[in-house]
């Protein structure tokens, strides 16, 4: 579920809380959007310098995929050495009045989708899910932090009724940095949303319909809801594999 513009909730299906395909490249729940300015011509890589390459000894291994460790859901493409799965987000400190919300809808919608579980960490992303050598994971962070620096923190409403324009900036400069690193820019067009829960399989039959706008009037209906759906953007992050750099704006 998530929230949408003008507070609406939504359901979608993935096979966690997004798709993943083959080349370790992730794809959205179909919505017809498309990638922003992917080129179809493959610009020409040079060599990686040794002096990068030995900043990194003896850790080319990437991390072991453990499905036990997030609730059974399986990669649904082959973990290659060296290969490391990276995502730029905006994370989201839930406050105590968000988790009473969020303690009041999860049990209302697994009424009618029992195996609902909620996410752990909450945030709002800003690429899809790339593969990155793990030699390149320090230049890939440090393009970002020099594309972040000029930003001004701001307050986001979940909604995005507002902050909308600024989150689209943000795409644009992490756009930039995956475009240099010939990686998969993000979604034309995309809907930014904060997950609050996920499920194995496509519930969406179940979700839709009243389902949704019960739990929209549980939302409209709540204390301070307006408040309390705000999201303080103080930093950016990047987490590689289990690695998590943070860009703190300004």
């Amino acid at each position: 579920m998530r929230p949408h513009e003008r507070g609406a909730l939504v359901g979608y299906s993935s096979s966690g809380s997004e798709d993943e395909s083959e080349d370790g490249r992730q794809t959205r729940p179909e919505d017809g959007s498309h990638r922003r300015g992917q080129s179809p011509l493959h610009r020409q890589r040079f060599p990686v310098p040794d002096s990068v390459l030995n900043m990194f000894p003896g850790t080319e291994e990437g991390p072991e995929d453990d499905s036990t460790k997030h609730g059974g859901r399986v990669r649904t493409f082959p973990h290659e050495r060296g290969n490391w799965a990276t995502h730029v987000y905006v994370p989201y400190e839930a406050k105590e009045e968000f988790l009473d919300l969020l303690e009041v809808l999860l049990p209302h919608a697994q009424t009618y989708v029992p195996r609902l579980v909620r996410m752990e960490a909450f945030h709002l992303s800003l690429s899809q899910s790339v593969v990155l050598r793990h030699h390149w994971i320090l230049p890939f962070v440090q393009a970002l932090k020099a594309r972040m620096a000029s930003f001004q923190r701001t307050f986001i409403g979940l909604e995005v009724t507002s902050g909308h324009a600024q989150f689209l900036d943000l795409v644009s400069e992490v756009d930039r940095v995956m475009e240099e690193f010939d990686l998969t820019t993000f979604y034309q067009d995309p809907s930014f949303h904060l997950s609050l829960a996920w499920c194995v399989g496509d519930a969406r039959l179940q979700l839709e319909g009243q389902c949704l706008q019960e739990l929209q009037a549980i939302v409209d209906g709540f204390e301070d809801a307006e408040v309390l759906l705000r999201v303080h953007t103080e930093q950016v992050r990047c987490k590689s594999g289990n690695k998590f750099f943070s860009m703190p704006l300004k």
